[in-house]
């Protein structure tokens, strides 16, 4: 089998089950019987197993797909814990062992704590904090501690890092940096990682101040068209330092799969992780369905050519602002 039927049959596999992913509402798909037929049957002999990367400096074998704990979904709604619980439970017997929550996610820590313990050894756990002083940092990983029923975090991240001053604030004498030392020598986390979403070159100035082991960044195609585009900026720091590069963002919350967009998610997760340097991705789960949905566009990917991924960035080109809201965030 050549590169390119390879490619192509991890379109049609994506393509069969794009339907249940977040947000997407029903696509519009013109195929015959005779084809729909095939592509199902392309999904049944998927590997079970999700293809797996090195997570850049941690050395850590993580698969490409990992469970995200915000968005509109039950893993960051009050009052969802049963229907939270069954997503994380059905995401552990998917295979699925990156999950990823923060101290500001409502109570998705909690929800991740009622199932992960049992777990912990095979799964590779990740929160964060968006407090910038060295006191209340630590008061907030004592509290993730504690909710993700815990003794450590694989990772602890510096949690929506905007603007200089942020990181001004971070790395200063009683900033969140002092925690992060603390908590490494403590061995209360193994890694520590910085996240953004508004302004790359932050990000990027945060990869030179200091030896973060991953980055959490936006990696979509519309991105592409923003005025600062995250990808040119980050990842050429990220591959210098061999920092690992986990993506969000991915389908912009079901926004790029509007009519003119995106067919569904084998072109959203196949675009972010073909990205050279960028080793995993992160995405929430509304039902069971849409997670099952995800993860089978994850066992059947294959990289995607040049000219797959630049086909895949102009259905962006007309759409980009709609799905970048989330630079706005800060």
């Amino acid at each position: 089998m050549t590169d390119k039927t390879t490619r192509r049959n991890f379109l049609l596999t994506g393509a069969a089950v794009a339907g249940g992913v977040i947000g997407s509402a029903a696509l519009q798909q013109d195929r015959s019987d005779i084809a729909q037929s095939t592509v199902q049957s392309k999904v049944a002999k998927s590997t079970e197993k999700m293809p797996e990367r090195v997570l850049g400096r941690t050395q850590v074998q993580v698969p490409i797909f990992g469970l995200g704990g915000a968005g509109q979904t039950p893993l960051s709604w009050e009052g969802k814990e049963r229907d939270a619980v069954a997503i994380i439970e059905k995401a552990i017997a998917l295979g699925i062992r990156y999950f990823d929550t923060a101290a500001s996610y409502g109570p998705s820590e909690d929800y991740f704590g009622k199932v992960l313990p049992s777990h912990r050894k095979n799964i590779f756990l990740a929160s964060k904090t968006d407090i910038r002083d060295r006191d209340g940092a630590w008061r907030e990983l004592e509290r993730s501690l504690k909710r993700l029923n815990t003794e450590y975090l694989d990772l602890w991240q510096m949690h929506h890092v905007s603007f200089t001053e942020d990181l001004d604030t971070i790395f200063a004498k009683d900033g969140a940096i002092q925690a992060v030392e603390e908590a490494k020598a403590q061995k209360l986390i193994r890694f520590v990682g910085i996240t953004g979403h508004h302004d790359p070159n932050v990000i990027a100035e945060g990869l030179r101040r200091y030896s973060f082991d991953t980055t959490l960044i936006p990696v979509n195609a519309a991105d592409k068209h923003h005025p600062r585009p995250f990808l040119p900026v980050v990842l050429t720091v990220a591959r210098e330092k061999n920092v690992g590069v986990i993506g969000m963002k991915v389908p912009a919350y079901g926004r790029l799969f509007k009519p003119g967009g995106l067919d569904g998610m084998h072109q959203a997760l196949g675009y972010a992780i073909s990205q050279p340097g960028v080793h995993c991705c992160v995405v929430a789960a509304e039902t069971i369905a849409q997670l099952e949905d995800n993860v089978k566009v994850a066992q059947a990917f294959q990289p995607l050519s040049k000219q797959e991924l630049a086909a895949i960035e102009q259905r962006t080109a007309a759409i980009w602002e709609d799905n970048t809201f989330f630079r706005a965030w800060m």
